[in-house]
């Protein structure tokens, strides 16, 4: 081959993976070995059941088909596209095609001998994991692949060199102090003051006779409890501490100790040897000492929320958590981790704004916030998955009250939704198209009309009513009397019982947007208006698997589990048929989740329209692997809520 032909192939791969992770003499040593072939339209490249040929092939120029058949049709599984690398499973499993490969237009083919692929995989450790990641076309991902997809993209990926945030990636080192100070239970207060302002410390631990911690005294318990409550300065440690604490052991995860902390807003936490309340107290750590690790972290970002009522203030430091989502998603951090932490940051300001609401509104309603209520997140906000600031999808719980009082119980509940809403917008989030907000007197209801709302959606599952089960049935109580979302949740699992139908209805609802397998020649793409061309990440891929998700729980009746990557996992306990198909399921939806939001932050929007044509090659690959888990629930969803016999 001459060095002209070889250097426009040589050109040609190393814009495509797995070419571009090749040194350049590597790369000149397989545009040496190609051998180039033209097809034309309608002609087969291999056909299913051949021997696997002595090369595996790169489209060049044109469009090739992979398709099985089904009851003599074509059944297209993919359809590559320029720079695609496909006819490589027969080459790993050395056994016969799968599927069949056809030149759909015209096409010029790179075919690579076996020979070179061999020494490719064994030699380059990237191109082995691209393979093994299912990232060639026509390569059926078979379940346990996404977990080797999430490996190749976080090795493939370069990640941010903004280490001058000092963010933390959760997997910090941290210093907790092995001195702790102790006293045991028949310590008077005044003692156990005096043994805090010796060693200059702000917290002491109760222990029993075997050092087991039984509770922790702080200087602000001795403001608080002490002091301002006039009690003598002989009372005994126990009467003020506070008690049972939470105890961990110093060997655990960083990410784990820290969201403990962040989750029951902890001041500190106590190790012990074995990490239970049971064992001899080794060590503290406070969230000073997170602060001093963490500069610009979660940890100062929430500890700047909590200690500001302002709301301009609110709005920059929800700007900041911008930035280190962005760092976070560079740099492959646990999805778990960054959907927790953005939640924790989201749920304080929800949290902050109610209650600057509410002292707002004291004055015109001097009775009524004696009423109980409760401020709840719906759709991806109550799943804890809404990483961007979208749309936002709330409401308002509040008890039952004597008829004569509920027209002004109501408006002072719209009027606190309303200052709410407003407070948020200021944050940065969107105000909802369809207007399912607090400050909508629809959602601002009386727990008796909730009822009566789930009852009627669960009774007459209309397409209106299956809509509002896709957003509301995902509720979360953020601030107020939890014990209202609990009576509701209690209500929704009575009705069920026995209603299968509605599980049927949603099921079907479910089934409405088939995953594109076909990616990306006859990928689903919007057909007109303003997102023409583009992918809706949202409908075809994210939405699907929410759906799944929630129907099967329902199922199961598994209570307190909104997420659905967490869903998946606790569906994969209790359906230990199909556990692997559910766990790559919850995979999927941790990818789809970070490919959107890196797109959302990328374009300043929602991310949910994509243009294919502007992601990468490795992302599309990436995309197309979360696609076969929901074609899979889908089928297992279809037989067993019997959908092909189950009637409009």
């Amino acid at each position: 081959m001459s060095n002209v032909i070889v250097n426009r192939v040589k050109e040609f791969l190393k814009n495509y993976p797995p070419f571009s992770f090749l040194t350049s003499t590597s790369l000149e040593e397989v545009a040496k070995a190609v051998d180039i072939k033209f097809y034309g339209e309608g002609e087969m490249l291999f056909e299913r059941g051949e021997p696997a040929q002595d090369c595996f092939f790169i489209l060049k120029e044109g469009s090739v088909s992979l398709y099985d058949l089904k009851e003599g049709r074509e059944n297209i599984i993919e359809v590559c596209d320029e720079g695609d690398v496909f006819g490589v499973l027969a080459l790993l499993g050395k056994r016969p095609y799968i599927l069949n490969a056809k030149a759909s237009e015209d096409a010029l083919v790179y075919a690579v001998p076996v020979a070179i692929f061999e020494k490719l995989v064994q030699e380059n450790s990237r191109v082995s994991l691209y393979f093994a990641a299912g990232f060639a076309s026509g390569q059926v991902v078979i379940r346990n692949d996404l977990s080797q997809s999430q490996k190749a993209r976080s090795v493939f990926n370069q990640g941010s060199e903004d280490n001058g945030l000092l963010i933390f990636t959760g997997q910090s080192d941290f210093n907790y102090s092995k001195e702790v100070l102790t006293c045991p239970e028949s310590t008077g207060i005044q003692e156990a003051a005096f043994l805090m302002s010796k060693k200059g410390v702000g917290s002491i631990v109760i222990v029993n006779e075997h050092r087991h911690p039984l509770g922790i005294l702080t200087d602000k318990d001795l403001r608080n409890r002490l002091v301002a409550a006039g009690l003598p300065y002989e009372t005994p440690v126990v009467q003020l501490m506070s008690t049972p604490v939470m105890t961990k052991s110093p060997s655990a995860d960083f990410s784990d100790l820290y969201l403990t902390m962040v989750k029951n807003r902890l001041h500190h936490l106590i190790f012990t040897e074995d990490g239970s309340s049971k064992s001899p107290v080794t060590g503290i750590l406070s969230d000073h000492d997170i602060l001093l690790s963490q500069g610009n972290s979660p940890a100062v970002l929430i500890n700047a929320l909590m200690n500001t009522w302002e709301v301009p203030a609110m709005a920059k430091i929800r700007n900041r958590a911008e930035y280190l989502l962005k760092y976070y998603l560079e740099n492959e951090v646990s999805m778990d981790f960054v959907a927790n932490i953005v939640s924790e940051i989201n749920d304080i300001i929800i949290q902050k704004a109610v209650q600057i609401s509410q002292k707002k509104l004291e004055e015109l309603y001097p009775t009524i916030p004696a009423v109980k209520f409760c401020f709840v997140s719906l759709g991806s906000e109550g799943r804890e998955e809404q990483l961007l600031r979208t749309d936002l999808d709330n409401a308002l719980i509040f008890e039952d009250v004597p008829e004569a009082e509920f027209q002004s119980t109501q408006q002072y509940f719209l009027d606190l939704g309303a200052e709410v809403i407003e407070i948020l917008l200021s944050c940065g989030f969107h105000p909802c198209p369809a207007k399912m907000m607090a400050n909508n007197p629809k959602w601002c209801q009386p727990i008796s009309i909730w009822k009566k709302y789930f009852s009627d959606w669960i009774l007459t599952p209309n397409q209106e009513a299956l809509m509002n089960a896709t957003i509301f049935f995902d509720f979360r109580a953020i601030y107020g009397q939890k014990q209202l979302v609990q009576t509701l949740t209690d209500h929704i699992y009575n009705e069920i019982k026995g209603k299968s139908i509605f599980l049927n209805f949603l099921a079907k609802n479910a089934l409405l947007n088939p995953p594109p397998l076909g990616f990306f020649r006859n990928f689903i793409l919007e057909k007109s208006g303003e997102q023409k061309d583009k992918f809706d990440i949202k409908l075809r891929a994210m939405m699907p698997l929410a759906d799944i998700a929630r129907i099967l729980v329902l199922s199961h009746k598994v209570v307190g589990i909104n997420n659905t990557f967490k869903r998946f996992e606790k569906l994969a306990e209790l359906e230990p048929n199909h556990e692997e198909l559910l766990r790559e399921a919850g995979k999927a939806y941790e990818i789809l989740m970070r490919v959107r939001a890196i797109e959302g932050l990328k374009s300043q929007n929602s991310g949910r329209f994509i243009s294919p044509e502007n992601i990468g090659k490795l992302q599309r690959q990436l995309l197309k692997n979360t696609f076969y888990p929901i074609d899979e629930l889908q089928k297992i969803i279809r037989v067993r809520y019997q959908l092909d016999y189950f009637g409009s």
